[in-house]
């Protein structure tokens, strides 16, 4: 019931940006919306998720596989990709978007749904190594589609979630108490930013026109990530002795469908984001139809 709920809850928000669109079309510029999500609320989010959670050394093991899935992957992308695709930014698209999943809208409620609150620790800490992914290598790759690399360094430098991050990590570290009222305006601008995120991708797919869609694209990134991430993900998994829990909640981590920030980057640097906002909803319907069978998998592999 609670996974329901989190997912409906979801998918209302993308609905409400999807009519707000068509409702009222040129009136509503997502530029904009774009520019106040990434430069203002997701510094707030992720400051705010990065200091609720307690770190430790072991809890460091699970982001550390987690990264590891997610390079090894990310070098066979990059080798295959100049065979399947011909464009610079569907390469980009194909290489970044096939790895950056839904860690913190989706897998953290899905999480606690399944395993209840003992997996916020496990699945908040592989959000924060997907953050360091995003706005690291992802935006590298989206970037250099349309700039030089020097010009993809700098502006990968300039987005403030990675000092936010990265400031946040110190408070951490240091036991920095914050105050309940600030940590109350952080909440507000944390939930502020996880709804217009939603919104942001509801007003992209709006856009989205099927008959023009790039299904080879669409198909492409859905296999990679809805069955070749956690494919390598449980050979990781079975190789380093995590529990049967943790191992569990590493997997449904990796397949969780495509993150809203995929359309936020390609939208800010001019890479397809229309194209970009129709292959999250490709792999958000398709998440739909394998989410039963690849839990089932889990929970046989695993056996929790």
């Amino acid at each position: 019931m609670n996974t329901l709920i989190a997912i409906t809850s979801i998918y209302l928000f993308i609905f409400i940006g999807f009519i707000a669109k068509k409702t009222f079309k040129d009136e509503i510029n997502e530029k904009t919306l774009i520019l106040l999500s990434i430069y203002f609320l997701q510094p707030i989010l992720t400051f705010w998720g990065l200091t609720r959670v307690s770190i430790n050394e072991d809890l460091l093991y699970v982001p550390l596989i987690y990264l590891a899935i997610i390079l090894s992957v990310l070098i066979f992308l990059i080798l295959i990709s100049r065979y399947i695709f011909d464009d610079e930014k569907d390469k980009a698209i194909f290489i970044v978007s096939s790895l950056i999943g839904n860690t913190g809208n989706l897998s953290i409620p899905l999480g606690i749904a399944l395993f209840g609150e003992s997996s916020v620790p496990y699945t908040s800490i592989i959000n924060i190594a997907n953050i360091f992914f995003i706005y690291t290598i992802g935006i590298y790759f989206f970037a250099k589609s349309s700039f030089s690399i020097k010009e993809s360094i700098i502006s990968m430098l300039k987005i403030p979630i990675l000092w936010f991050a990265l400031f946040a990590l110190i408070f951490n570290y240091l036991e920095i108490m914050i105050h309940p009222q600030i940590n109350l305006v952080l909440q507000m601008g944390a939930y502020g930013a996880i709804v217009l995120q939603l919104i942001i991708l509801g007003v992209y797919l709006s856009g989205v026109r099927l008959r023009s869609h790039d299904y080879k694209l669409s198909l492409s990134v859905s296999f990679v990530k809805l069955l070749f991430l956690p494919f390598v993900g449980i050979i990781f998994a079975l190789s380093s002795g995590l529990s049967s829990q943790i191992s569990a909640i590493l997997i449904i981590s990796l397949f969780a469908p495509l993150a809203v920030t995929n359309v936020n980057i390609a939208a800010l640097y001019n890479c397809k984001p229309s194209s970009v906002a129709g292959v999250i909803f490709m792999s958000s319907l398709l998440f739909l139809v394998f989410i039963y069978f690849d839990l089932e998998i889990v929970k046989y592999i695993f056996n929790y």
